[in-house]
C-alpha cells in the first residue's frame, strides 16, 4: 500500500489534462531515452513532460520502480512496452502525441494482475485501460517513427535517431570550471582511462617510470660533464647541453607523474555527488598546472634547442664562423629557444587548455581536444623538424665539399670526416623517435573520434546514456601504441649522451671524482688539528697549517736548514713514504705534536730559528737522505 502511494503521489489524476499539457507545453522538444527499462526499444527518443506529466527522466524512473519485479519476472510480453509508451513516450518530429492502444493497456493488465497482489503492488488509476483509445495497433506505431512529415510504409518501424553524446550524470562537473568532453560542456572524461583496464594502466605505469629514469640519467649525465669542464663544450656544439637540460626537467616530470599516480592528473571521486574520478582540465588544480607548465616549456624548448644546434652547424659549415662569431649570438639564441616555448605556455594557460593524462600521471594538452593537439603539439613540431632537417642537409653537404675540393692533411681530414659521422649519428637518434612520436600524434588524432564512438557503444548502457546508432566502424586504441609513444617521447633526450661519450669524458669523470675525494681527505686532515688543540690560535700555527696544506695539494714541503721542522713534526722512519719524499701528513699525532712544539717555541722567543732559516723544497722523487746530503752539499759551497 506505501509503494502505491508513492507511485499514486508521483502521477497526476487526469489524462486528458496531461496531453494539453503536453501539447501546450513551451519546451516540447525530443530527447534521448535513459530509462534503463526503456532501452533497446524501437525508438530511442522521448520527450518531457511525458503522458503521467513528469517533467524529466529522473522522476519518471523513481515513479517506474514499482514495475520492475513485474517486468523481469515477464508477467506479460506486453508490460514493458505498455509502461514505456507511458513513461517514455515515442517523440515525433511533427508535433503528434501517440498512446497506447486500450487493448495493449488490458493484456498487460489482466496477465500481470496477480503478481501484482503478490508485491503488493495496485494498477494506478491514471493508468486504467478506458483511458486509452480502442484500437488494435502495436506501439509505436509505423507513422510515429518517421523523420519526415509524412508517415510512410512499414519499413520506418526500426527507424532511430543519433542525438550523439549526452554527458551521463558520473561524468558531471560545476559548470564555473569550463571542462569540455566530447562537444559536451560541464563534462569531463572518466581516470584514469577510458580505453583500458587496471592491468593494462599498471604495466604502461611501470613502463614510464623506469624509462624516465634511464633518460634522467642520461641527460644529467651530459648536464654534469658539461659542469665538469664548461670550456670544452663550445658553439656550434653547446645547445646539446640545453637540449639535454631541456630533457632533464622532461623525464623529472614524467618520474614525478609515476610516483604520483593519479592524484595530480585526476579529480577525486566524489559519491554524495554521485561522481566517478574525472580528468582534470583547466588551470584550477595547480600542480596540474605546473606539471603541465614544465612538460610542456621544455619540450617544445628542447625541440628549438636541436634547431639551434642545425643552424650553429650550418653557420660553422656553410659561412664559415668560427666559435667566437657563433657565440656572439648566443644572447639571440637563448631569446629565441626560451621566448617561443614561453608565448605557447602563456598562449595555451590563457585558453584553458590544460589536460590531465590519467595513464602516465602529468598533465599535457592535446590529450583529448583535437584541435589543440594539431595546431599547439603538431604543427610547432613539424615546423621545427623541416627547419631542422633543412638546415643539417645544407651543413652536411657543405661539409662534404669542404672535404672533396679541398686539399687537407690526413689528421685533419679523418677529424672532419668523424664530426660528419658524429653530426650524422646524433641526427638520426633524434629524429628517429621524434618522426615516431609525431606519427603517434598522427594516428592518435586521425583515429580519436572513432575511439570515442567505441567507448560509447560499450558504455552507454553502463552510464544510461543514448547508444550511438548505426556504429560502422569500431576500433580500440592498441596499448603498444602508447608504450611506443611515451617511449619515444622519452629516448629523444638521450642522444645528447652520445655526443659527450668519449674517452676524453671517463678521463674528466675520474680526473673530478680523484680531485675531489683528495680534497675532501685535506679538508678532514685541516679540522682535526684545530678539534683536538685547545691552546690559543697564534700566527705561528697558522704558518703550520699553511704548510701542511701546500705539501698535500702540491706534494712538496718547506723544510729548515737544521731539519727542525722534520725531527718535530716526523717520529722516526715508519712516518715516511715509501714511494716519495713526502713525509706522512695524515698522521693525526705526528701534526698535534708538531703544533705543540711550535707553540711552545712562540712562548719562548725561538720562533725566530725557524723563520731565519732559508727553507728547501724537497720535490717527488727525492728520499729524505738525498735532501739532507743537498743541504749539506749547499753548506759547504
Amino acid at each position: 500500500m506505501p509503494v502505491f502511494l508513492l507511485v499514486f503521489s508521483l502521477v497526476t489524476p487526469a489524462y486528458s489534462i496531461h496531453v494539453e499539457s503536453i501539447e501546450s507545453h513551451s519546451e516540447f522538444t525530443c530527447e534521448p531515452i535513459r530509462l534503463r527499462m526503456c532501452q533497446d526499444l524501437p525508438y530511442n527518443t522521448t520527450f518531457m513532460p511525458n503522458l503521467l506529466n513528469h517533467y524529466d527522466q529522473q522522476t519518471a524512473a523513481l515513479a517506474m520502480e514499482p514495475f520492475h519485479p513485474m517486468v523481469n519476472l515477464v508477467c506479460s510480453a506486453d508490460l514493458r512496452m505498455f509502461l514505456c509508451a507511458l513513461y517514455a513516450p515515442v517523440c515525433t518530429v511533427y508535433g503528434h502525441v501517440s498512446m497506447p492502444c486500450r487493448s495493449l493497456c488490458q493484456r498487460a493488465k489482466d496477465e500481470c494482475h496477480k503478481l501484482m497482489e503478490i508485491f503488493g503492488v495496485a494498477w494506478p488509476d491514471d493508468m486504467e485501460c478506458s483511458r486509452f483509445p480502442d484500437c488494435d495497433e502495436p506501439y509505436p506505431r509505423a507513422e510515429d517513427l518517421l523523420t519526415g512529415s509524412e508517415p510512410t510504409d512499414q519499413s520506418s518501424m526500426t527507424v532511430q535517431r543519433d542525438y550523439g553524446f549526452w554527458c551521463p550524470r558520473e561524468l558531471k562537473v560545476d559548470p564555473d570550471l569550463g571542462y569540455t568532453f566530447m562537444g559536451r560542456k560541464d563534462c569531463s572524461a572518466p581516470c584514469p582511462s577510458m580505453f583500458f583496464n587496471q592491468q593494462e594502466l599498471t604495466f604502461i605505469r611501470y613502463f614510464i617510470g623506469v624509462v624516465s629514469i634511464v633518460c634522467l640519467s642520461a641527460t644529467l649525465f651530459t648536464f654534469l660533464t658539461f659542469l665538469i669542464d664548461v670550456t670544452r663544450f663550445r658553439y656550434p656544439e653547446r645547445p646539446i647541453i640545453f637540449y639535454a637540460v631541456c630533457y632533464v626537467m622532461v623525464s623529472l616530470v614524467f618520474f614525478l607523474g609515476f610516483l604520483l599516480e593519479g592524484r595530480v592528473a585526476c579529480n577525486p571521486v566524489s559519491p554524495s555527488q554521485f561522481r566517478a574520478s574525472t580528468i582534470t582540465q583547466g588551470s584550477h588544480n595547480k600542480a596540474c598546472t605546473l606539471f603541465f607548465m614544465v612538460l610542456y616549456f621544455f619540450t617544445m624548448a628542447g625541440s628549438v634547442w636541436w634547431v639551434i644546434l642545425t643552424i650553429t652547424w650550418f653557420l660553422a659549415a656553410v659561412p664559415k664562423w668560427g666559435s667566437e662569431a657563433i657565440e656572439k649570438k648566443a644572447l639571440l639564441f637563448h631569446a629565441i629557444a626560451w621566448g617561443l616555448p614561453g608565448a605557447l605556455t602563456v598562449t595555451l594557460l590563457a585558453l584553458n587548455k590544460i589536460e590531465g593524462d590519467g595513464i602516465s600521471g602529468v598533465c599535457f594538452i592535446g590529450l583529448y581536444d583535437i584541435d589543440a593537439l594539431r595546431w599547439f603539439v603538431l604543427a610547432p613540431l613539424c615546423v621545427n623538424v623541416a627547419v631542422g632537417v633543412s638546415l643539417l642537409l645544407v651543413g652536411i653537404v657543405a661539409l662534404n665539399r669542404v672535404r672533396m675540393e679541398i686539399p687537407l692533411e690526413k689528421e685533419n681530414q679523418t677529424k672532419l670526416v668523424k664530426f660528419m659521422i658524429r653530426m650524422g649519428v646524433f641526427s638520426v637518434l633524434y629524429l628517429a623517435p621524434l618522426f615516431t612520436v609525431i606519427g603517434c600524434y598522427i594516428y592518435e588524432h586521425t583515429y580519436r573520434k572513432i575511439w570515442e564512438k567505441t567507448w560509447m557503444e560499450n558504455n552507454c548502457r553502463r552510464y544510461h546514456i543514448p547508444c550511438p546508432y548505426k556504429v560502422e566502424e569500431t576500433s580500440r586504441p592498441a596499448m603498444v601504441l602508447f608504450l611506443i609513444k611515451y617511449l619515444m617521447m622519452l629516448v629523444v633526450g638521450i642522444p645528447s649522451v652520445f655526443w659527450v661519450g668519449s674517452k676524453k669524458t671517463c678521463f674528466e669523470w675520474g680526473t673530478s671524482t680523484h680531485a675531489s675525494s683528495t680534497h675532501l681527505a685535506v679538508l678532514d686532515d685541516l679540522d682535526e688539528p684545530v678539534r683536538t688543540h685547545h691552546g690559543h690560535p697564534s700566527s705561528t700555527r697558522s704558518k703550520a697549517s699553511s704548510v701542511h696544506s701546500k705539501a698535500s695539494y702540491h706534494g712538496s714541503l718547506r723544510r729548515t736548514r737544521d731539519d727542525r721542522s722534520d725531527t718535530v713534526v716526523y717520529r722516526g722512519t715508519e712516518d715516511r713514504s715509501f714511494h716519495g719524499s713526502n713525509p706522512r701528513l695524515d698522521h693525526p699525532l705526528s701534526t698535534h705534536s708538531s703544533l705543540h712544539q711550535i707553540d711552545s717555541h712562540s712562548r719562548h722567543s725561538s720562533q725566530r730559528d725557524v723563520s731565519e732559516a732559508p727553507p728547501t723544497l724537497i720535490t717527488h722523487g727525492t728520499t729524505a737522505s738525498d735532501g739532507r746530503a743537498a743541504e749539506n752539499e749547499g753548506t759547504s759551497a
